[in-house]
């Protein structure tokens, strides 16, 4: 099974790329974030032409999450429990074949020592309760989406530029690893473990002079049961609807017998040209599933 992950930064906008992107990458599972619009302004109809189900949650302009699915969502979640007063749309979740898969925008929390920060932080503790209880179904969990941290150094063009970001905060650093100490594992740098400018969103809105950040805040934090193995791909593109660049992450279950590793692809005669450590676009091969493919460039 293909999971995808892309902040949209509006779907209004971004419609027809994401439409030709679900024609050429063929996600059986697409988690959108920052969508920028309620239930009833979503292109539901769009979607579903296509054969895709939706599960949503927005909001009028800002924030915005939602779940474009394949098969049938089962069991479905819209918001994170443990604050009845929090109206912002972060979180949307669902059991997909048996594996339960969300969509999360987590909160950017800047600027540091105010209001917003906090809120972050509270929010990656409500993330955190809710990862926790799902541990206890013994299914596998994608929990995909714009996390807005940045955990190492390493998931970062320029550290020294991210100093004083609340992505960049020990706190917000702490909340992530205390997720992954849960059972789940960052899908991103499972996949691209020690590979140098490797990153998921870049800003758009550098100033003149000044190089363009890039940081690794979009991933999926995954739980595989003991008997499944599981494999990551990133997929970068370009331009898309005047966001540049579209990011997407890509994960999914593999059978043991033919586990993927990062950078093998080259010696393996069904995978495309390239693989994620050759800055492709690919997305990966599941249990029983056709051969990976390029989504192009």
């Amino acid at each position: 099974m293909r999971l995808a992950t892309w902040n949209v930064n509006s779907i209004k906008a971004r419609l027809d790329a994401a439409l030709a992107w679900l024609d050429e990458g063929g996600p059986d599972v697409l988690a959108l974030q920052e969508i920028k619009c309620v239930e009833d302004a979503f292109p539901r109809l769009e979607f579903e032409a296509k054969g895709y189900e939706v599960l949503i949650a927005g909001q009028k302009s800002y924030n915005g999450v939602a779940l474009v699915s394949k098969l049938p969502m089962e069991d479905p979640l819209v918001g994170l429990a443990g604050d009845a007063s929090d109206e912002q749309a972060r979180y949307v979740e669902a059991t997909v074949a048996g594996v339960r898969v969300a969509s999360i925008y987590l909160p950017n929390g800047n600027p540091v020592g105010t209001e917003k920060f906090s809120y972050k932080l509270a929010w990656m503790d409500r993330l955190r309760a809710r990862a926790a209880e799902l541990t206890q179904s013994g299914r596998p969990v994608a929990l995909m989406g714009d996390f807005n941290v940045i955990p190492t150094p390493e998931d970062c063009y320029d550290p020294k530029a991210w100093e004083g970001d609340a992505l960049f905060q020990p706190e917000t650093i702490a909340q992530f690893r205390a997720l992954c100490w849960l059972g789940y594992y960052d899908a991103f740098r499972t996949a691209k473990p020690h590979a140098p400018a490797a990153y998921t969103f870049w800003t758009i809105r550098a100033a003149p002079g000044r190089r363009t950040t890039a940081s690794a805040s979009t991933t999926s934090c995954c739980r595989p049961p003991r008997s499944t193995a599981w494999s990551t791909s990133t997929s970068i593109g370009g331009r898309a609807g005047g966001r540049r660049p579209p990011t997407i992450l890509l994960c999914g279950a593999i059978s043991r017998t033919r586990r993927w590793r990062p950078g093998s692809c080259r010696a393996d005669r069904r995978a495309p040209p390239e693989c994620p450590s050759c800055r492709s676009m690919t997305t990966i091969r599941g249990a029983g599933s056709e051969p990976p493919m390029s989504a192009g460039r």
